[in-house]
């Protein structure tokens, strides 16, 4: 979107207009159709699916356009394929390969490392002075212990498709100098805020925030949520009517950062968290699921207690 400020990305332009070291797929729908409008949004028809595992340390690391052509580190259930699957501009569907895209995307309009583009656009102005999307144990930073759900230590995998999965950042480290604005026009993050997308009816998706909630002010409760193997989940919420937020990053639990950004929307605004309420939908379709059981299970035996009951008063009344 800072590109976008800088008029040197069109939102609406396919973005095969900008891309020379990696191109979409050819199939059989319109890759020009395929806009930063609708990556940012997640309705560019691309069906990969996509989670990306990471490599295990020592192993060699994919370059981006590796790992856009074929990721070696699919999660499992996704099919890693970045390309044209479906209509695009028809329908809201999750996709990883989308943001990678994105991330290519900036590297080639600016000329700069997505890591380099992040700190000077973003991380700087902002006074982030301990956030990176590049972490070595050279760089002499203490990266956190990441647990397992058993408490155990975890793996520190290492990824291709960074601007997806690669923030390290710390709430410490400003070094007393005050927070940053100004990064974005206040047209520009209205834009983001705007609805571009939704699911079940209800509004979900702006230009890469996640559109929690109606904060009954006339806009949502925005932001973005995180979760990777093993166990880590990172949650955050800002409400622009009032300029409460939160912030939470968690491992060793594979969604209790989004289950506790979730409890403090409804507490913020009295509105049902659409992820939380995603998350319930399992759980909901099992009660379902129970109470369809007890249905099918109960009435025959209580239409036949009453037929029995009924048999009975007959016999009696015969008898009598």
């Amino acid at each position: 979107m800072a590109l976008v400020e800088d008029r040197k990305l069109d939102l609406n332009a396919p973005v095969s207009t900008y891309l020379t070291r990696w191109t979409l797929p050819e199939g059989k729908f319109d890759n020009n159709k395929v806009t930063v409008r609708r990556l940012l949004s997640h309705t560019a028809g691309l069906t990969d699916g996509l989670g990306y595992a990471g490599f295990e340390p020592g192993a060699a690391v994919q370059s981006l356009e590796e790992s856009l052509k074929r990721p070696a580190d699919v999660s499992p259930g996704a099919s890693g394929v970045v390309e044209v699957g479906h209509e695009p501009g028809s329908e809201w569907r999750y996709s990883g390969g989308g943001y990678a895209i994105l991330q290519l995307l900036i590297e080639e309009v600016s000329g700069e490392s997505f890591e380099g583009f992040m700190q000077r656009v973003i991380f700087r102005p902002l006074g982030m002075v301990r956030s990176s999307y590049s972490w070595t144990p050279a760089a002499g930073a203490t990266l956190a212990t990441s647990y397992d759900v058993d408490s155990t230590p975890s793996t520190h995998y290492r990824f291709s498709a960074v601007a997806a999965t690669s923030l390290y950042t710390s709430v410490s480290g400003q070094n007393g100098e005050p927070i940053g604005r100004g990064v974005l026009a206040p047209s520009i993050i209205n834009e983001m805020w705007r609805p571009h997308a939704s699911k079940f009816s209800e509004d979900i998706w702006g230009l890469g925030t996640i559109l929690y909630a109606s904060n009954n002010k006339g806009g949502f409760v925005v932001g973005h949520d995180g979760n990777n193997e093993p166990a880590i989940n990172t949650a955050a919420r800002l409400n622009p009517a009032t300029g409460n937020g939160i912030v939470i990053l968690e491992t060793g639990k594979p969604l209790l950062a989004t289950r506790l950004a979730g409890e403090w929307v409804f507490w913020e605004t009295g509105n049902v968290d659409f992820l939380a309420f995603t998350i319930a939908i399992p759980g909901m379709l099992r009660l379902i699921g129970l109470g369809s059981l007890v249905i099918v299970v109960a009435v025959p035996t209580i239409a036949w207690s009453i037929r029995r009951k009924r048999r009975s008063r007959s016999l009696n009344a015969g008898a009598a």
